[in-house]
């Protein structure tokens, strides 16, 4: 065989590989987008760049991966939205007293349904494996709680937080099985 056309293989077979590797890095950064949805932006801006980011998606993937993250049996289900519905009516005589208990509330659920609830930064990574899109309610929600505990929230921030925190809620009480 002759050099050049030993060469010609080589360089063919080493754009092959490199166009795959392409193609598969791609293939994985879309799925990462779908899955976490903006949360794939913010994890890239909080860790500097794709890499980072992507790496600590795919460890939030795996880790979410060993939760038992179960549906609820349609009397818990009610009962959680007989409760929602209660902090809700409490909201117009104490506003500050319901955005705590609907928070309380909504990690009370997210306890059962199988998520650790051991500090807010954990709760935001394992939800957004499944909840990526409605993590920003939460973040919001939360952000108006910690205000209000220290009676810095305005009714309005009281009555959207409690908009957000419901977004999430319904999610988490209306999915099937987390996945």
């Amino acid at each position: 065989m002759a050099t050049s056309t030993l060469i010609t293989i080589i360089v063919i077979v080493v754009v092959l590989i490199a166009l795959g590797v392409g193609l598969w890095l791609m293939s994985r950064r879309r799925h990462l987008r779908e899955q976490f949805g903006p949360e794939y932006d913010r994890t890239v801006e909080a860790e500097g760049g794709r890499m980072a980011a992507e790496r600590e998606l795919r460890a939030r993937e795996q880790r979410h991966e060993k939760l038992d993250i179960k549906e609820l049996p349609p009397a818990r289900r009610e009962q959680y939205a007989n409760d929602w519905r209660e902090v809700q009516e409490r909201f117009v005589d104490r506003p500050a007293d319901s955005v705590g208990e609907a928070d309380e509330l909504v990690t009370r659920l997210m306890r059962e349904r199988g998520y650790p609830t051991d500090g807010y930064q954990h709760q935001l990574r394992d939800l957004s494996v499944d909840h990526g899109r409605t993590l920003e309610h939460y973040r919001a929600a939360h952000e108006v709680n910690v205000r209000s505990s220290g009676g810095q929230a305005t009714t309005e921030e009281l009555r959207g937080a409690m908009v957000h925190y419901r977004a999430l809620f319904q999610e988490l009480l209306s999915e099937e099985g987390g996945r």
